[in-house]
């Protein structure tokens, strides 16, 4: 055992050890709770005999569970962790939809919408009620979804209802549950919901998974939302086999249905909870910690806790105000030009960190003019632009007309007068008869279920299909997909359908660029001298395009010498040497809408969140005056500044102008770049 517990501090091992019930790991950041959560699964497995297979750690994004097996693999013997689960709270619920699907009323093929394939069929049964605007669409997408979150059904929803305006929201809501069910989809939501109303309604197939998953690990519990809660409570039962991480101080995502909350009612949910504070911090320096402590202890705490460094004290807090928003920008892009010089460092050393991605227009700006290398995150990837994935799954549905989910997107995109109500009276149709919706168009038994003009264009479009796809088996299959795109007039649709027809070009230079990319495949296929006939056409061409891009996706996030440019939320988990943060003001930094909504507390958390990612440097920027809506404002400090400590602070253009530290700071970025030279 001595090799799991041997380089952790008294706190980390009696976290790992601890067995005896239910534990709360409140994990400070920077705190090292990755390597107690990965140390207590392999102890379980090691020492307390418990099979990998009955082990379940949940967390909320595919890298950090990824991450996590992987150090969770090399701290146990090969073949030790077969079984073991390691995965999203979505991909949980989606392997239990998956096993109890029969029970649920699903086909075992089921489609999952993406919250773009949401929006369209929730646009489409909005149309039938009059004319929407996509303000009044995004708002009954984000109701929706906090229902389901919370475990409110479309009937609950409409006795809830106060107004016409809810009334509407819970009768979409409805109809949009019809749909998908008609459909055999499910929605990203419905991965959590449905297991939970499962698990309600079937006490034995809950003693089932509750006997299969014998011990529960949580990461980042402060996220989860009520029916992740639920998920959890109803797993552990009465056993008490779990082991929570989580800091409600770093709760920033109450707008997607986090409730920090729900940390507090793991007391009330177990008297016998056992808790464990990690306190120490591994990544930043003291006057950084020290700060970030102040900050955060204007807001309440159920639990307390201090973060505490062995590390050096450190430089002080930059607080530097600039004239407005282009000379703040300029200032950062210089600061990092003098520090790089100066500390003899990479530009992957430094992150810009932002409130909103509004402020990050001028800041790229400036990095180019200064050739400044940078990479920004959650870039919009080729794959998951609107016009590829309608492409795609016209090209999906040509090689594998049983694919459902291809088929809902594209039978009504451009526009072929196939409706909701016709889609899902195909889809209980092919339900029955458990065949796909492709298949169930040719069956004569749909000519009682759909009317004869509506069935009509079905069977035209299915006859069309088939023939393209004739065409790009038998002839040549570019021809054939380029006759596709054309046959449809997509462009057309595209610009019918952009902000401007300009956009709509752009896109449509996608569309091409796609098909030159499946050209270029489908040739090097034919060269290649090791050809394995069944890699031979068009399936195998697509296969490699989706692999490639989720590949490149990867490369992506390697190291290469660049800035990180990123908000606040996205920051969460991450750490740089140096750290900027933009625009230090009321109404960006805590945002308006959060003013508005009485909840600085979220916003103060996302602040602290910001000042822990730094691990040696902090700078902290703001503007005096900044464009607003084309007109110059002044700008307040934020409330935020008067929270900091005032000893650890270093400030620059509130009118403290030093000429002798001003002469001393020109001279050494003058002695480092003739040193460089």
């Amino acid at each position: 055992m001595s090799h799991l517990i041997q380089h952790l501090n008294p706190r980390q091992k009696e976290a790992v050890l601890y067995i005896d019930g239910p534990t709360l790991v409140l994990a400070g950041a920077g705190s090292g709770k990755t390597s107690v959560i990965t140390r207590k699964i392999a102890y379980l497995i090691e020492e307390c005999g418990m099979a990998a297979r009955n082990i379940a750690a949940l967390t909320f994004t595919n890298k950090a569970a990824r991450e996590m097996k992987e150090r969770v693999s090399g701290l146990l013997a090969k073949g030790a962790g077969r079984g073991l689960t390691v995965s999203t709270f979505h991909n949980l619920g989606l392997n239990i939809i998956r096993q109890e699907c029969k029970t649920l009323g699903y086909k075992p093929g089921f489609s999952i919408f993406d919250a773009e394939d949401s929006r369209t069929l929730l646009k489409d049964l909005m149309l039938k009620e009059g004319d929407i605007d996509s303000d009044h669409l995004d708002m009954v997408q984000n109701q929706i979804s906090n229902w389901k979150n919370d475990l409110v059904i479309p009937a609950h929803a409409k006795s809830k209802a106060q107004n016409k305006g809810e009334e509407f929201i819970a009768y979409v809501y409805e109809r949009y549950t019809q749909a998908l069910k008609a459909y055999n989809a499910l929605d990203f939501d419905d991965l959590i919901l449905i297991p939970v109303q499962l698990f309600h309604n079937e006490p034995e197939i809950l003693k089932r998974w509750q006997k299969k998953i014998r011990y529960l690990l949580v990461d980042e519990y402060q996220d989860t939302n009520s029916s992740q809660y639920l998920l959890v409570k109803q797993i552990v039962g009465d056993r008490g086999k779990l082991t929570v991480v989580g800091d409600d101080d770093q709760s920033i995502y109450a707008w997607r249905g986090a409730r920090p909350e729900n940390m507090s009612m793991l007391r009330q949910d177990y008297p016998n909870l056992h808790l464990i504070k990690l306190e120490q911090n591994y990544r930043s320096t003291q006057r950084i910690l020290k700060t970030a402590n102040y900050l955060i202890a204007h807001n309440p705490h159920e639990f307390d806790k201090a973060l505490w460094s062995d590390k050096s004290y450190g430089e002080p807090i930059r607080i530097i105000r600039c004239g407005n928003e282009e000379l703040e920008c300029e200032r950062v892009a210089n600061e990092i030009i003098t520090q790089r010089l100066q500390r003899q460092i990479h530009f992957k050393d430094f992150a810009i960190l932002y409130r909103g991605n509004h402020q990050a227009r001028l800041m790229e700006i400036k990095l180019q003019q200064h050739q400044i290398p940078y990479a920004m995150s959650g870039g919009t990837s080729f794959f998951s632009r609107t016009e590829i994935k309608d492409i795609m799954a016209y090209l999906k549905l040509l090689v594998n007309p049983d694919d459902d989910n291809a088929f809902l997107r594209i039978v009504n995109t451009p526009r072929r007068q196939i409706g909701t109500s016709t889609l899902e009276a195909l889809g209980r149709y092919a339900g029955e008869r458990h065949i796909s919706l492709f298949a169930a168009v040719d069956e004569m038994g749909l000519a009682r279920e759909i009317p004869k003009q509506t069935l009509a264009r079905l069977l035209r479009f299915r006859e069309w299909v088939l023939h393209i796809g004739h065409l790009a088996e038998t002839g040549n299959p570019i021809n054939a997909l380029r006759e596709m795109v054309t046959d449809i007039d997509y462009e057309g649709w595209l610009v019918q359908n952009a902000s401007s027809p300009k956009v709509g070009e752009k896109r449509m230079e996608n569309v091409w660029y796609l098909i030159d990319s499946i050209r270029n495949l489908l040739e090097r296929q034919q060269t290649e001298d090791d050809l394995d006939e069944r890699d031979i056409g068009l399936e195998a061409a697509l296969n490699k395009l989706i692999l490639r891009d989720m590949l490149e996706r990867n490369e992506e996030e390697e190291e290469m010498d660049q800035v990180q440019m990123m908000t606040l939320h996205a920051s969460k988990g991450l750490e740089f040497p140096h750290v900027f943060m933009l625009g230090f003001e009321e109404d960006i930094l805590p945002h308006r809408t959060s003013i508005e909504e009485d909840n600085v507390e979220e916003e103060r958390r996302l602040c602290y969140v910001g000042i822990t990612r730094a691990q040696k440097t902090l700078s902290i920027t703001m503007a005096a005056k900044r464009k607003q809506y084309g007109e110059i404002i002044d700008t307040s400090n934020s409330r935020f500044l008067e929270e900091l400590p005032e000893e650890e602070i270093e400030t620059e253009g509130f009118g403290d102008h030093c000429p002798v530290r001003n002469e001393q700071k020109g001279r050494m970025t003058l002695d480092s770049l003739l040193a460089d030279l």
